[in-house]
């Protein structure tokens, strides 16, 4: 699934250079290094793995989580990283591009690889997170640290535009994505793909970023609450650009509780991921200038958000 994800991201920005979303402060270690001594460097900092350099800061190797459970196993922690190690370390070049990391992860299945230089000294280290959230942050629709995120979503069995009555053809929607991921850091692929087919579109630069940031917020709604697959449509309009987003998924008890500020109901490893801070749902309502949302608990969500355009929109 995440590989699917990947390759949907790798459409929309397949020549951002690594050196745009690697992680530049790189944690590493020597040769000389005892396993136990990486063992609890990993546990401090909250990490896999951790390349391995030489006196020249050249990548020499890299141990992971594997390899200090093998240790465990044999009571081996005492003994240097040189020996367990993994030595024919795949590297990537600094020059490389976010299509030629994407293969590599799809071709080696590993959860790290360092960045190297012409010379072979590293210069950083690139997880899928890395790219996944450098993406979004490129689309300015992350909020690194404050309190913003989401909150709620919604379900839809309804024909017509739940803000103007009028009938809608989700079938003849001007564009579509299905939320199928359940990993709460790669929300926001589809509030980019949004973001990049309203831009072809000609639609004025303010109203895009609004349109994508509210529906990045519902998008991570549905991935953190609905325990369900969602979708995105979005319908053009002369006037007026329509966003609804719906999933079937655990649906919303307490709407009117839902749309404080601050009020959230995800877990708590959510929360350290930096995410459901009670802000989604007031999000939405701040940027768009029209917002109903229907829910039901276990029915689901349908939130639809209606931005006026500040010029009328002529391409249609």
């Amino acid at each position: 699934m995440t590989s699917e994800i990947l390759e949907k991201v790798q459409k929309v920005f397949a020549n951002i250079s690594v050196k745009e979303f690697m992680t530049k402060d790189v944690i590493y270690v020597k040769p000389d290094r005892t396993v136990a001594q990486v063992k609890e460097i990993l546990r401090l900092k909250r990490i896999s793995g951790v390349p391995v350099v030489d006196d020249n800061n050249i990548v020499v190797g890299i141990i992971s989580i594997e390899d200090i459970i093998k240790c465990l196993e044999n009571s081996t922690l005492n003994e240097s990283v040189n020996e367990h190690m993994t030595k024919n370390v795949v590297c990537l070049s600094e020059d490389a591009t976010l299509q030629d990391v994407i293969k590599h992860f799809e071709r080696y299945r590993y959860g790290r690889f360092p960045v190297v230089d012409v010379q072979g000294k590293l210069v950083g280290i690139v997880t899928k997170n890395d790219i996944l959230a450098a993406v979004a942050t490129r689309l300015g629709l992350l909020y690194l640290h404050d309190e913003r995120r989401r909150e709620v979503l919604e379900q839809d069995v309804l024909s017509r535009s739940l803000v103007t009555g009028e009938e809608i053809d989700k079938k003849g929607a001007d564009f579509y994505f299905k939320i199928d991921y359940f990993d709460v850091n790669l929300a926001g692929i589809g509030a980019a793909q949004l973001k990049k087919f309203l831009i072809s579109k000609g639609i004025p630069e303010q109203d895009v970023r609004r349109i994508a940031v509210a529906t990045y917020e519902a998008e991570t709604n549905v991935v953190i609450h609905s325990g369900s697959e969602g979708e995105i449509f979005c319908f053009l309009a002369p006037d007026r650009i329509i966003v609804r987003v719906e999933d079937r998924g655990k649906g919303i008890e307490n709407i009117e509780l839902a749309m404080k500020e601050g009020y959230s109901t995800a877990p708590d490893y959510v929360r350290e991921l930096g995410f459901g801070a009670g802000m989604g749902l007031p999000n939405m309502k701040r940027f768009s200038d029209k917002m109903v949302v229907l829910s039901e608990k276990g029915k689901g969500v349908v939130v639809e958000m209606v931005f006026y355009l500040d010029k009328n929109f002529q391409e249609l």
